[in-house]
């Protein structure tokens, strides 16, 4: 991740204008987070502190956090120490990855002492200090004794310590022929590599934005760098020092295809190209709230949900081995036209076969070539009861032909319908969407009912966007709510549209009696194809016609509907399209 030095220098911007407010409440939501609410007379804001290795950071927060019902021993200290105070003062040592928050508050003594909380930002080594005004720890929220690190021990009453540190660059205070030399001192080794290691505070995507730029994409190396290529590095450095200092930043976070945040900026990220989608934000912290709830939300829904995917692919897969079964069966009633020919023949050769013939050679008189034919007979039985026996094979075989192509028509049914609820849960978003899907399968029978305390959770409202032509278009998010959506709540003349062949959710452009031009409709059919299957491909066709022609099939399962009167779209689904247009 990109919470580096340079960032967080962005992030005390941001929190140097809650200067001279007072600590309002102070919570601790989680082991290693904690809330610190200012009072401000522009209004009260939130500092939210986390020493979790995986998500460590420090900004100002809008989200709602829960908090426990019995406050942790941290908590309770931190409010002893910082009850009522005034923030006085935010500092950063150069670009290193700390953050110092220096506080005027009140002792025992009713002295006026300073107390200062230390964000150190720095991986699996971060960490909440609180130090009185002799420089002296208080207490951490992580605590380092000296089987954890000799080198640096956090404990109370000992005296505070920065952390070891080499001495690098800082692009916000040295002159380019500072740069050229260390360039030209450094190791040879791929240029971002060596930026790393002769500045600090810089991250590894923002060294690769710098090479990138210099080099125009290509690769390139510390020690071959031309004249061309140096000039455009100390013109890029210069550029991101002047949107640090003048806080010009523009604050990107960029996500994969599958929508799975993977890194943040204080500067437009070119390098990525195409293989991955950004997004841009107005704030460091509003930033910061957003990679981090949105990627943290996600991997606690895919951890709930995981029970339910296995489920579903248990289901999809025995259903499949059952379906390749019935196929089996149902080639071998292929043949049943046979068993009505050897029991014609036989009828018509009756006088020439006795009780005990183990088989009869018979001229197949409904070939225009009377080929001779041997049938096989069963020496206990009379003629008749030979005949009998292969009439009988003949109508069981009918019959299973019928019932086995009913069998696999459902199995097929039922395959599309297990795949539109997986299809559902990829893109579910909270764990409202999840208890929605997982109560659908208790209606259709696939999980036991179990008793739950209270009444389930009101189930959210359709996706909504906003065309550019100003047409609302709302999205199922489930086959229940596609339903609804389709059969309930539409109008006749409201546009209804769903990926072809493809599972997806089912979209209304809300039309008002109007006629919707081309280009909302293209809009919503990327919408369509972005909440499908097919979100993946190239080129994805999508069908569209009036809500009055879709229909549902008596007894069809949910989200299972028919149409007809319409005609098809084909798009490229375009993720950044459909984010802008959503309706947040």
């Amino acid at each position: 991740m990109a919470l580096d030095g340079a960032f967080l220098y962005a992030v005390k911007s941001e929190l140097l204008p809650l200067v001279g407010g007072r600590v309002e409440k102070i919570h601790q939501p989680s082991r290693e987070e904690v809330i610190i609410s200012i009072r401000t007379r522009q209004g009260s804001r939130k500092i939210f502190i986390s020493a979790n290795a995986g998500s460590a950071r420090v900004h100002i927060t809008e989200k709602a956090v829960d908090n426990p019902q019995t406050p942790p021993m941290f908590c309770m200290l931190l409010r002893k120490h910082l009850g009522s105070g005034k923030l006085i003062d935010v500092r950063q040592d150069g670009l290193e990855r700390i953050l110092f928050l220096d506080f005027e508050c009140v002792n025992e003594l009713g002295d006026v002492v300073t107390v200062t909380l230390a964000c150190e930002i720095m991986g699996r080594c971060s960490n909440l200090i609180i130090i009185n005004n002799e420089g002296k720890i208080l207490d951490s929220i992580k605590r380092v004794d000296e089987e954890m690190s000799r080198e640096r021990m956090v404990l109370p009453g000992m005296k505070y310590t920065l952390p070891p540190r080499r001495e690098r660059l800082s692009f916000l205070s040295c002159e380019p022929d500072q740069i050229t030399e260390a360039l030209e001192s450094s190791a040879p080794m791929e240029l971002s590599k060596a930026l790393i290691r002769i500045f600090e505070g810089i991250s590894p995507v923002l060294a690769r934005e710098w090479t990138f730029f210099a080099g125009r994409g290509a690769y390139l190396e510390s020690d071959k760098l031309n004249e061309d290529q140096l000039s455009r590095l100390l013109f890029t450095v210069k550029r991101t020092k002047e949107q640090l200092t003048e806080e010009k930043c523009c604050f990107t976070a960029a996500s994969d295809k599958d929508g799975v945040l993977k890194d943040f900026s204080f500067i437009r990220l070119s390098q990525f190209g195409t293989l991955m989608y950004t997004k841009e934000l107005a704030s460091a912290s509003e930033l910061l709230d957003y990679f981090y709830f949105e990627r943290d939300r996600a991997a606690r829904t895919k951890q709930r949900a995981n029970d339910l995917f296995k489920l579903l692919m248990n289901l999809t897969e025995r259903t499949s081995r059952r379906i390749s079964v019935q196929r089996e069966e149902l080639s071998a009633c292929a043949d049943k036209d046979r068993f009505k020919l050897y029991g014609d023949l036989i009828s018509a050769n009756m006088y020439r076969i006795q009780k005990g013939d183990s088989s009869v050679e018979a001229e197949n008189f409904y070939d225009e070539n009377c080929p001779q034919i041997e049938i096989k007979l069963d020496v206990r039985k009379t003629p008749s009861q030979n005949a009998q026996h292969y009439y009988s094979e003949y109508k069981k075989a009918v019959t299973a032909e019928r019932k086995l192509a009913e069998q696999i028509e459902k199995g097929e049914e039922e395959l599309q319908y297990l795949d539109s609820v997986f299809d559902a849960l990829t893109r579910a978003v909270s764990e409202n969407d999840i208890i929605q899907l997982r109560l659908e399968l208790q209606e259709q029978g696939y999980i036991r009912s179990g008793v739950r305390k209270g009444k389930p959770p009101k189930a959210l409202p359709p996706i909504e966007y906003k065309s550019s032509d100003g047409f609302t278009i709302l999205v199922g998010r489930n086959n229940h709510q596609n339903d609804q959506l389709t059969l309930k709540f539409a109008e006749k003349n409201d546009m209804w549209l769903h990926t072809q062949s493809i599972t997806g959710s089912h979209v209304l452009i809300l039309t008002d009696g109007a006629v919707p031009p081309d280009r909302t409709i293209e809009e919503a059919a990327v919408i369509a194809a972005v909440n499908s299957r097919g979100k993946d491909s190239n080129l994805v066709p999508v069908d569209y016609c009036l809500a009055r022609y879709v229909k549902k099939p008596s007894g069809a399962k949910p989200g299972k509907v028919i149409f007809t009167n319409y005609s098809t779209a084909f798009v490229k689904p375009d993720i950044e399209l459909e984010q802008s247009l959503r309706v947040k």
